[in-house]
């Protein structure tokens, strides 16, 4: 590799878009619908412009480039593509919003898609089998991105696996979809179930009014939220011990013990299927969760409810500037290096096995790249990276 020229200019810089694990529905990028266990160079258009979002859903995946533009591929049987078809797509192609919108977010469930717009609308397209478009609850799926009921701009969206949270710009946090409806009814009875587990259509969610929200992240039947001041809110299942607490369902959001990360404040929190990561403000990583798939990071047994459901940091991924959860498999990037960890089945992993990775692990194929993004994999069993090359070598 050649050292990089300080006046070498945006134009001469090569992006390249790597691609592995699950590819059933051709959703890695590759022209082809086979599994890859190490990292493929995907193509993204002739210019190769620069990605600011990488995300992934059940079958499908996501970009956003610099510019707001939405590219999409992959499972496309309910629309969740937002191309107007209900095809596959095998290469990522231009999703064209209303209005020549540009995209500051987008985030993918099982087989839906939320697109959140530079000006704070919330779109979404796919499947809406149990309201999680959040619009009229007579349509059956959405090919082309339907705008939503939410009236006030909104800075933060989450796609779960049949529900969706959205954060407005005062704070407030909004839920829609029925996915976690029947576990609520089963925990609950003969209690109520509050309103935001029931709602077809975007429903505050009562127990927040107190605290300003700044992001949401959604499991497979969990929810957590992020608040300004660094404080952690958790509600639905608590089936993996996600919950950090000893009730099977939470109705309301609850707020995690500051005393279990040390009384630090929480700078990030990412959430798989059914296990969550925080990052604090100190830097250090702690996850907590299911931990069948080695997803946490490291040793637990698996018989050890009370371990798992308790966070604890994972030193080796201290001062990680990027962590992304897949359904239940993880990525982080620490220094200029790609850690992967968790589920494996499909090469998720990229480390050219089909093990699960109980610790995290240098991805070996991309150990001399430089690293510009990470994605945003949750409920994918695909992994997509972006690193920067320079004109002559794939670093």
């Amino acid at each position: 590799m050649r050292p990089q020229n300080q006046m070498e200019t945006r134009s001469t810089i090569k992006r390249t878009l790597y691609t592995w694990g699950a590819n059933s529905f051709g959703q890695l990028g590759l022209k082809n619908a086979e599994d890859q266990v190490k990292p493929q160079r995907a193509e993204y258009g002739q210019d190769a412009k620069t990605l600011q979002a990488i995300t992934g859903g059940g079958g499908h995946s996501a970009l956003i480039t610099e510019s707001g533009e939405l590219l999409v591929c992959g499972q496309n049987h309910k629309g969740q593509l937002g191309l107007g078809h209900v095809s596959e797509v095998m290469t990522f192609q231009l999703c064209q919003l209303p209005g020549s919108r540009t995209v500051q977010q987008v985030s993918c469930g099982w087989d839906f898609t939320i697109i959140l717009t530079d000006d704070g609308q919330v779109l979404t397209c796919g499947s809406n089998a149990f309201g999680q478009l959040g619009v009229s609850p007579q349509t059956q799926y959405a090919a082309q991105p339907l705008i939503t009921s939410l009236k006030e701009p909104v800075i933060s969206v989450s796609a779960g696996l049949r529900h969706a949270l959205a954060v407005t710009g005062s704070g407030g946090v909004y839920q829609w979809g029925t996915g976690l409806l029947s576990q609520a009814k089963r925990a609950l009875n003969p209690q109520p179930v509050p309103n935001h587990f029931s709602s077809k259509e975007p429903c505050l969610v009562t127990g927040l009014d107190h605290v300003s929200a700044k992001s949401v992240s959604a499991g497979s039947a969990h929810c957590a939220c992020l608040t300004v001041s660094g404080e952690v809110f958790l509600w639905g299942s608590n089936k993996h011990g996600q919950l950090c607490g000893k009730e099977t369902f939470l109705p309301l959001p609850t707020a995690l013990d500051s005393s279990l990360l040390n009384g630090e404040r929480v700078a990030a929190i990412h959430s798989g299927w059914t296990h969550l990561i925080a990052q604090t403000e100190s830097g250090r990583v702690l996850t907590w969760g299911r931990a069948s798939y080695g997803q946490l990071g490291r040793q637990v047994t698996v018989s050890d409810c009370k371990e798992s459901s308790l966070p604890s940091e994972v030193r080796m991924l201290h001062g990680a500037t990027q962590i992304a959860c897949g359904s239940e498999h993880n990525l982080a990037i620490v220094g200029n290096q790609v850690f992967s960890w968790g589920w494996n089945e499909h090469g998720m992993c990229g480390d050219g096995s089909l093990y699960d990775v109980i610790q995290p692990q240098p991805i070996p194929d991309l150990q001399n790249a430089k690293v510009k993004k990470q994605p945003k994999v949750a409920f994918s069993q695909e992994t997509l990276q972006e690193s920067r090359n320079d004109v002559i070598s794939s670093i």
